[in-house]
């Protein structure tokens, strides 16, 4: 599976640094260094909804550094095999 992070100017600006360090500690967290591959795009033109997220190349996705927890149970654990 892989997560990929806007790290353009406006996800920037609206967190996606902070995002992209609480992924890391969950994907340490439950051990899932070689299930789950997180990388950083530029703008992935969804500015106004950032932090922009994609999940395999799929359905960009917004979120806040404070529903990261959430979005990582749902989208990430509930889909790993």
């Amino acid at each position: 599976m892989t997560i990929t992070v806007c790290v353009g100017s406006s996800c920037h600006l609206k967190g996606s640094y902070d995002v992209i360090n609480i992924l890391k500690r969950y994907i340490k967290d439950y051990n899932l260094e070689g299930k789950v591959e997180l990388k950083a795009d530029f703008c992935m033109g969804n500015c106004m909804r950032a932090v922009s997220i994609k999940i395999n190349n799929g359905e960009c996705l917004s979120i806040k550094s404070n529903l990261v927890q959430k979005f990582f149970k749902e989208n990430i654990l509930a889909n790993i095999k």
